[in-house]
């Protein structure tokens, strides 16, 4: 990532999309919610990346086999046990990357919270990158994208080049 006031030039994204107004579906353990964005197109999906609705202390779901990246969204943050190790994720924080069969504990700070999830798995790649206003990413990802917290808004599928911040938040890249 590089720093620097963005060319008035850089591309637009193909898609633009208000994550609450997708339809919510419970998690696999049935201890909360969440919002399927983009993925793959398939029903086995190789990768996927959804925003997940946390209204209570609990464990995430087990997911052998899945490299979990996970950024919070909105709200004050989480307090994770993974693997016996505790570490705590807060918005403006770095994305976490970890082994989705650890299944960590999840620890409200105050109150719920919403948080970015990017799943791979049978060899699809990926990354989570903090992003900010004036932030400028140059990774080119075959399929990428820039999640905004304010809003809660999804902009995918920008062409090859630089890709300007519209405000705080993730980068998304994804090679399936």
């Amino acid at each position: 990532m590089l720093r620097m006031n963005p060319p008035a030039s850089l591309p637009a994204f193909a898609t633009h999309l208000a994550a609450l107004a997708r339809p919510t579906r419970p998690w696999d353990n049935g201890g909360g919610v969440t919002r399927d964005l983009v993925d793959d197109g398939h029903a086995s999906w190789r990768w996927r990346l959804s925003l997940a609705d946390i209204d209570a202390d609990g464990p995430f779901s087990a997911m052998p086999g899945v490299e979990r990246w996970f950024a919070v969204a909105d709200g004050e943050g989480v307090a994770l046990t993974i693997d016996g190790t505790p570490m705590v994720v807060r918005p403006l924080d770095p994305p976490l990357v970890f082994d989705g069969a650890l299944a960590p504990h999840c620890q409200l700070l105050n109150g719920p919270v919403r948080a970015l999830n990017l799943m791979l798995r049978d060899g699809a790649r990926g990354v989570l990158r903090r992003a900010g206003r004036g932030v400028v990413w140059s990774e080119d990802w075959p399929l990428r994208g820039h999640f905004v917290n304010a809003g809660l808004v999804l902009d995918w599928g920008a062409p090859p080049g630089p890709l300007a911040a519209r405000g705080e938040g993730c980068w998304i890249g994804v090679r399936a």
